[in-house]
């Protein structure tokens, strides 16, 4: 298959850019945890920041401090990726404008419901632009991304590419309940674990799907035979 010939360096650049995608959410789930146990130096250096008050003895100050680790760490995030990849992602661009929006409304206003509804405005933005794709332009938003790596039909790939906008319009709507059904510590344990799970399982379940109908090449079909052969 025409993927296996670099298979190796793609998983490699696979596993990076999914660390880096997380890397936030990782530190706002450690920041909201950990909020009581900070150096009082640390809250006060803090509270200089523009719309900050916090009180190291108040525990509903976690998610204003989370809500701050995950904007820098999302800036962070952008200029690592960079340097890696000397590029930007789209997905992360998007997601530090939208997320310093809604952010700064939650530390500005002391309400928490604005970072949570940005986790599904950000799901629902993505959602509508990768199911946009199916009808604007010559290939679906996914084909672009993964055609490097990986030959399959052309409606193969709008499969794929219309399974992923549903996927992030689903997450969207399962944060939204979680967000207003259950509590806040619940909701910061799905925003990492819930999602991470529920993406994890979905990429399997496409790779799987991906894998079944790769186009195999002459050039790998040798491959495989002369490597069969030696053994």
């Amino acid at each position: 298959m025409r993927y296996s010939t670099s298979r190796v360096a793609l998983g490699h650049i696979t596993t990076m850019k999914f660390l880096l995608d997380f890397f936030p959410v990782v530190l706002f789930f450690i920041a909201y945890k950990f909020f009581g146990d900070l150096p009082p130096q640390l809250i006060d250096s803090t509270n200089s920041l523009p719309f900050v008050s916090l009180d190291p003895k108040e525990p509903k100050d976690a998610i204003y401090f989370a809500t701050l680790t995950i904007i820098i760490a999302t800036l962070i995030q952008n200029i690592s990726h960079w340097f890696i990849f000397k590029k930007l992602e789209k997905m992360h661009i998007i997601s530090l404008g939208i997320l310093i929006v809604f952010g700064s409304l939650t530390l500005a206003f002391k309400d928490p419901l604005f970072i949570k509804w940005k986790v599904s405005i950000f799901n629902w933005v993505f959602a509508t632009v990768i199911i946009g794709s199916q009808f604007i332009g010559k290939k679906p938003l996914i084909e672009r991304m993964m055609a490097h790596a990986i030959e399959v039909p052309k409606n193969i790939w709008r499969n794929i590419n219309f399974t992923w906008g549903i996927f992030f319009a689903m997450v969207g709507v399962v944060n939204i309940y979680v967000a207003y059904n259950y509590s806040e510590e619940t909701w910061v344990d799905f925003k990492l674990f819930g999602v991470l799970g529920m993406t994890i399982v979905f990429m399997i379940a496409q790779g799987i799907y991906l894998a079944k109908h790769a186009v195999i090449d002459e050039e790998d079909s040798e491959t495989n035979q002369q490597a069969k052969e030696d053994k």
